[in-house]
C-alpha cells in the first residue's frame, strides 16, 4: 500500500506539474480550501438575489412527478439587475423545513430563462458579513484583515468562508497583516486538537509570521508527540518551527523525520514538504543548508526518490555520485529510485553527468526509456565547461549561467516559462497539497503494498496532455477508497 501510495502521489504532482495546474507560490502554502468563497460563487454566477421563502414546495406523492418547487421573493438584488429586481417572485427546488419570511442567497445562471440555484439560509449576521464582503477590494491586505474576525466563528458558513479567503490568498498578503494578527488567539487555537488539520495548518502559518522564538517549545511538544491529533498538520508545523528559529532548527527536524528510519513515512513526507515550502518562499533558510537536510534520505533508498527532484531544482549537482550509487544498487524496494536518478544526470550540465548517464544505459536501459519518453525535456543552453571540481555545485539564481537563466530540472521541462528573467526557478515541487492526517494515519497503517503499476509504454503527447490528468485524478480516488475500505475491514 505504501508503495503504490507514494507512486500515485508523485505521479499527480508531475502531472499537475506539467499541465500547469499547481500553484504552491500563489496561496496559502499549506492550506487547502474547502469550496467556492461567497465572492468566487457570486463572481461566476449571472445573477444573485437576497430572497424571502414566500411559500413551501406542495408535498408530492406520486413517483415520476416532476419535484415542486418553493417561491420566493426578491428583497435585494446583489448581482443581475438586468435579470431581477425587488419584488420579483422566483421558484427553485428546496429541500429545507424553513418557515415562510426566512432569508435566503439564491443565485442563478443562464438568463433570461434563469436556472436558479438551491437557495443558501442566511442569518442576518450572515447577511451583514455579505453585505461587507461585497465591498471589500479584490485582492489585498484588507480583506485578510477583514476575515480574520471571522476565522472560527460560531456560524460555520462564515468560519468556513474566512478559512476559504485566507487558503487562497498568497503568502506574501499573510505576512502583510502581522502586525494585525491576534498571536493569543493563534496559539489557543493551535493548542486546540479539536479543531481541523486544514485550519491549524493556516494558524501555524499565521503563527510563523507573528510568532517568535517563545512559541518554539509549544511546536517542538507538538512535534514530538506521538498523538496524532497533536500533531496534526505537521508539515505546517515543522514550516512553522524553521520560520521561527531558522536553520538553527534544521537539526531536530533531521533527527525526527529525515535522519531517522524509524519515522513514519507520513511524518517523512511532512518534514519534506515543510522545506520544499523554505526553499521556495519562506525566505529565512539558505538553500544549501536545506540540501544538508534532504541529503539525509539518499541514506533510505526506499524513500529517496521523494527528494531527488528538489535536489535538481536546487542545482545541488554535488549529490551526483550518491545518486549513481543508489540508481546502481538498487532493489526490488528501491527501483523506482532510477527514473528520478536519471532525470536529475538529464538535468545536471556538467560532463560528469553525462558520463553516468551512459553507465546508467547500461545498467538497466528501460529505466532510461521510460524517464526519456515519460520526462521529455527541452533543451537548455550549455552551461560553460566547469573547472576540475567537477561536482561543485553550479551558478544559482544569485550567480546565473551565461544566458542569465539556470538549468531547468527535468521534471519541470514541460511547464511553460518555468524560470523567471532573473534565472528564478519558480515551483519547488511537487506540489500537491498535503494529504489528510486521517488519510496519513490510514496509510502508516497499510499491509502489504499493492502491485506497482506497469505500462506498455506512453501514450503520444498530445493524448497525454488530454487524458493524463483526469485519469491520474480518477485512480488516485479509487485508491484512496480502496484503502479505506481495506482499513476498515
Amino acid at each position: 500500500m505504501l508503495r503504490s501510495f507514494r507512486a500515485l502521489v508523485v505521479g499527480v504532482a508531475a502531472i499537475l506539474t506539467a499541465s500547469g495546474l499547481s500553484a504552491i507560490g500563489r496561496c496559502c502554502p499549506f492550506c487547502t480550501s474547502q469550496s467556492q468563497t461567497f465572492s468566487e460563487e457570486i463572481a461566476t454566477m449571472s445573477v444573485a438575489v437576497i430572497a424571502k421563502l414566500v411559500k413551501l414546495p406542495p408535498p408530492s406523492s406520486k413517483s415520476g412527478d416532476e419535484i415542486p418547487k418553493a417561491t420566493f421573493e426578491v428583497s435585494e438584488v446583489i448581482k443581475g439587475e438586468s435579470h431581477a429586481k425587488p419584488g420579483d417572485k422566483i421558484e427553485t427546488l428546496y429541500f429545507g423545513d424553513g418557515s415562510p419570511g426566512k432569508t435566503f442567497l439564491v443565485m442563478g445562471i443562464e438568463p433570461p430563462k434563469i436556472m436558479w440555484s438551491t437557495p443558501l439560509p442566511l442569518s442576518e449576521r450572515a447577511k451583514g458579513y455579505l453585505d461587507q464582503v461585497l465591498k471589500l477590494p479584490k485582492e489585498g491586505a484588507e480583506r485578510l484583515v477583514f476575515f480574520q474576525k471571522y476565522l472560527e466563528d460560531d456560524d460555520e458558513i462564515l468560519a468556513r468562508d474566512a478559512y476559504d479567503e485566507f487558503a487562497r490568498a498568497p503568502y506574501a498578503q499573510v505576512k502583510e497583516i502581522k502586525d494585525k494578527m491576534n498571536h493569543e488567539q493563534l496559539v489557543a487555537w493551535i493548542k486546540n486538537t479539536d479543531i481541523p488539520a486544514s485550519r491549524r495548518r493556516l494558524y501555524l502559518v499565521m503563527l510563523g509570521v507573528c510568532g517568535s522564538e517563545k512559541d518554539l517549545p509549544l511546536l517542538e511538544e507538538a512535534m514530538r508527540s506521538t498523538d496524532r491529533k497533536a500533531k496534526s498538520g505537521l508539515d505546517a508545523l515543522i514550516a512553522c518551527h524553521l520560520t521561527l528559529q531558522g536553520a538553527k532548527g534544521l537539526p531536530l527536524i533531521d533527527e525526527l523525520f529525515l535522519a531517522n528510519k524509524k519515522a513514519d513515512y507520513a511524518d517523512t513526507y511532512a518534514a519534506i514538504m515543510a522545506l520544499r515550502f523554505h526553499g521556495s518562499e519562506g525566505g529565512v533558510i539558505d538553500k544549501k543548508e536545506l540540501v544538508k537536510s534532504l541529503h539525509h534520505m539518499l541514506e533510505r533508498p526506499e524513500l529517496a526518490d521523494l527528494v531527488i527532484p528538489d535536489l535538481a531544482r536546487w542545482e545541488d549537482w554535488g549529490a551526483m555520485d550518491k545518486l549513481f550509487d543508489l540508481f546502481k544498487n538498487a532493489d526490488e524496494k528501491s527501483s523506482w529510485v532510477r527514473v528520478p536518478v536519471i532525470n536529475y544526470l538529464r538535468a545536471c550540465p556538467l560532463p560528469h553527468a553525462k558520463e553516468l548517464l551512459v553507465e546508467c544505459e547500461k545498467i538497466d536501459p528501460a529505466a532510461v526509456k521510460r524517464a526519456n519518453n515519460f520526462f521529455p525535456i527541452t533543451p537548455t543552453t550549455p552551461a560553460p565547461t566547469p573547472d576540475k571540481a567537477s561536482h561543485a555545485i553550479p551558478p544559482t539564481s544569485a550567480n546565473p549561467t551565461a544566458d542569465g537563466q539556470t538549468q531547468v530540472a527535468a521534471y519541470e521541462a514541460p511547464v511553460k516559462g518555468p524560470v523567471a528573467a532573473a534565472g528564478r526557478v519558480e515551483s519547488i515541487g511537487p506540489p500537491v497539497p498535503p494529504p489528510d492526517d486521517t488519510e496519513l494515519a490510514l496509510v502508516n497503517k497499510g499491509a502489504s503494498p499493492a502491485a506497482a503499476l506497469k505500462k506498455s509504454g506512453p501514450p503520444a503527447a498530445n493524448l497525454w496532455a488530454v487524458l493524463g490528468v483526469p485519469w491520474a485524478v480518477g485512480l488516485v480516488l479509487a485508491f484512496v477508497q480502496w484503502s479505506v475500505l481495506r482499513g476498515n475491514r
